[in-house]
């Protein structure tokens, strides 16, 4: 059985309360007491029971982050960025993946809230959130990542998505591509639909072919460019993020193809992957640690210190990254 706080004291000969202040507020224990306490700790073994101090405190040295989905590369590195700031804060971080699906986010809205944690950080599914704005007004701060919600009362740290579509469109107008097509996940989900009005602000009013996907994955990017391919001549594709290219990638060279001779194809993010694929493939760049990092320092700051926290709202700048998938 483990260790009680009791047999600690019992081993120390202290009262329980000197054991917890030696274990929350130690300055106010003298140093020969502090001794025979950690002593004691470490004949026994004792191992503190943190959930119950935090639910005595109302909140945990944890953070939530919920991501759109996990098995993106953009996510993880996301994610990392986080990590790298709650770390140095002594902060842990739950992650917790929604799958893009509502229901899936509103239950670990629910779970994260029982958790106690001190804040949280999520792409959300959808524009706005009923649960989540009501997890904000019980006490819980949260900051949107990869995400700005007009009106919102909250920080948020995002790309300029719109840009980055104009961006990709310029892309391929200099190379003189006509028949353009735009593979995405659901336009539901602000990132794509962003994208999508970006590209085609720099096309010109040029037709864009649309084929949306239920999901942003390399294997339904496949399985879209396949559709695509036999209906349809394009000479260009942009993708809203870069599995979907990877994908696009794979139905073109099976379908005999060449890119870019053929077909001229971009992607989004600049995941690690783009650079090492078949053919190199040009990206549109967003900066996903420092997404992370930027949006754990605003939660951390408005957790620290609420009364003077001013909510804002960074959006970073995309950047073009040509390689071998549009480069003749």
């Amino acid at each position: 059985m483990a260790a009680s706080i009791k047999d600690v004291a019992v081993r120390a000969g202290v009262s329980v309360g000197t054991v917890s202040n030696v274990l929350n507020r130690p300055a106010k224990v003298s140093p020969a007491t502090r001794a025979l306490v950690l002593a004691a700790i470490a004949e026994l073994g004792f191992v503190r029971n943190s959930s119950a101090a935090q639910l005595r405190a109302g909140a945990s040295r944890s953070l939530g982050l919920l991501v759109l989905d996990m098995a993106n590369p953009f996510f993880q590195d996301v994610a990392k960025g986080v990590e790298d700031v709650a770390v140095q804060q002594g902060y842990a971080v739950l992650l917790c993946n929604s799958d893009e699906q509502a229901s899936r986010e509103n239950w670990y809205l629910q779970v994260l809230e029982e958790q106690r944690v001190r804040g949280l950080l999520i792409t959300p599914v959808a524009g706005g959130s009923e649960r989540l704005t009501a997890l904000r007004e019980r006490g819980t701060p949260a900051v949107l990542v990869d995400r700005t919600i007009p009106g919102a009362d909250c920080c948020s740290v995002a790309v300029d998505d719109v840009a980055g579509g104009e961006l990709a469109g310029a892309h391929l107008m200099s190379l003189g591509r006509k028949r353009i097509a735009y593979i995405t996940g659901p336009l539901t989900l602000p990132q794509c639909a962003d994208r999508l009005t970006g590209l085609r602000r720099a096309t010109q009013g040029r037709t864009v072919e649309v084929a949306e996907t239920a999901a942003l994955k390399a294997g339904l990017g496949y399985q879209a460019a396949l559709r695509l391919f036999e209906t349809t001549d394009v000479d260009a594709v942009f993708c809203a993020n870069d599995l979907l290219a990877l994908g696009v990638l794979r139905a073109a060279i099976s379908t005999g193809r060449r890119v870019p001779d053929d077909v001229a194809l971009i992607g989004y993010d600049d995941i690690e992957f783009a650079a090492d694929a078949a053919v190199p493939l040009t990206s549109i760049r967003q900066p996903r640690i420092h997404i992370g990092r930027t949006a754990a320092q605003l939660l951390f700051e408005e957790c620290d210190s609420p009364a003077d926290h001013a909510h804002q709202q960074v959006v970073f700048k995309p950047e073009l990254v040509v390689r071998e998938s549009t480069r003749h």
